[in-house]
């Protein structure tokens, strides 16, 4: 998938120059390469299913959604594969897909031997990907050496600033202390630390919600807790990488308060409200099932029901002063394949199109 640099930044220039030189043939042999690392029903390839939904109704004419080098995937995804064979097969096939950035969800690669941070550095910026953010635990109060931010700062910031992130965060929610306001107050505190802490090195600390962070206080049922945590830290030190499936999840969770009267939300509404403090998007979709407990039952990028189209075209059109500062990274939890569940994510998110007055 090329594409040509429209960028002032240096560093993105090059390696949308390095995407380009790749050129369509690499694009169009990724699916084979998937198929072969993929068990198969068949000797013979099926050809990719025609989308229907919102996937189909992105195809055609018009301005790309995504912005230009900043698609990335949440390594988790693919852990199978990261601790099987290793950082290098994966990070080839990701630079194949045309991906741009990577998250990370721990620097280790299981059976597929050590890896030093710098050796890793070097093998994402090969393969012309950028990391751009980690996830890392929050707390384990019973264990003083863990890997978190509460028990081993110091050493998490060292690791994030010698891999070049520009974020480090955590996926963990601010339940440290319990689900009071006043336990989501004492965790902000304890964000705005990190938050201050990150800064100092040029990073961002960001916070990656799941659903439950936006249910109610136990002491104040009126009071959502994802409004305690913007309102309690500290806009230039905590960051919030909205993962837009758990965020619908909980829309259908939490859109009544515990005596069941309406409480709706929608999460494009926190985003467009203040688009700064939401430089990470996950982007992971779902088919729409009330019959199960959140609402959705997750799937691959392009195959679900939520309308990545407009989210997209919504949150990109809010620029500041031209510049474009939101990275967009596919998930999913439990891929039935996960080399193929990046490709097809890639795919779906290239072909979105937009009215050039979006």
């Amino acid at each position: 998938m090329s594409r040509k640099p429209t960028s002032t930044d240096p560093e993105l220039a090059q390696r949308l120059s390095r995407r380009g030189m790749l050129g369509v043939a690499a694009g169009a042999t990724a699916a084979a390469l998937v198929g072969a690392a993929a068990p198969t029903a068949s000797a013979t390839p099926t050809a990719p299913a025609t989308p229907t939904g919102p996937a189909a109704a992105g195809k055609g004419r018009g301005r790309p959604v995504l912005p230009p080098g900043r698609l990335g995937i949440q390594l988790y995804s693919l852990r199978d594969k990261v601790s099987s064979v290793g950082f290098a097969p994966v990070f080839a096939e990701l630079e194949k897909y045309g991906y741009d950035e990577i998250e990370f969800a721990g620097y280790t690669q299981g059976s597929a031997g050590a890896i030093t941070l710098a050796q890793l550095k070097r093998l994402a910026r090969d393969h012309g990907l950028n990391p751009i953010g980690s996830h890392v635990g929050y707390y384990d109060d019973n264990n003083p050496n863990a890997y978190t931010f509460a028990q081993n700062l110091t050493k998490v910031l060292d690791d994030a600033e010698a891999l070049g992130l520009k974020h480090i965060g955590t996926a963990a929610g601010p339940f440290r202390y319990g689900t009071t306001v006043d336990a989501w107050k004492r965790a902000a505190e304890d964000f705005n630390t990190y938050g201050e802490a990150a800064r100092k090195r040029g990073m961002k600390f960001y916070q990656h919600n799941h659903a439950e962070e936006f249910s109610f206080a136990t002491d104040k049922p009126k009071v959502r807790l994802y409004d305690v945590l913007l309102a309690e830290t500290d806009p230039d030190f905590v960051y919030l990488e909205m993962d837009i499936y758990w965020a619908f999840s909980a829309q259908f969770r939490f859109g009544k308060r515990v005596d069941g009267t309406a409480a709706p939300f929608h999460p494009l509404d926190y985003v467009l409200k203040q688009p700064h403090r939401y430089p990470l998007f996950h982007v992971k979709d779902g088919i729409r099932d009330e019959t199960t407990r959140d609402g959705y039952r997750m799937t691959d990028v392009g195959d679900g029901d939520i309308d990545y189209k407009k989210f997209l075209s919504k949150v990109t059109a809010r620029t500041h002063h031209g510049k474009r500062y939101h990275h967009w990274q596919t998930e999913h939890d439990k891929p039935v394949e996960s080399y193929a569940f990046a490709r097809k994510s890639s795919e779906h998110l290239h072909s979105l199109r937009g009215r050039c007055g979006d």
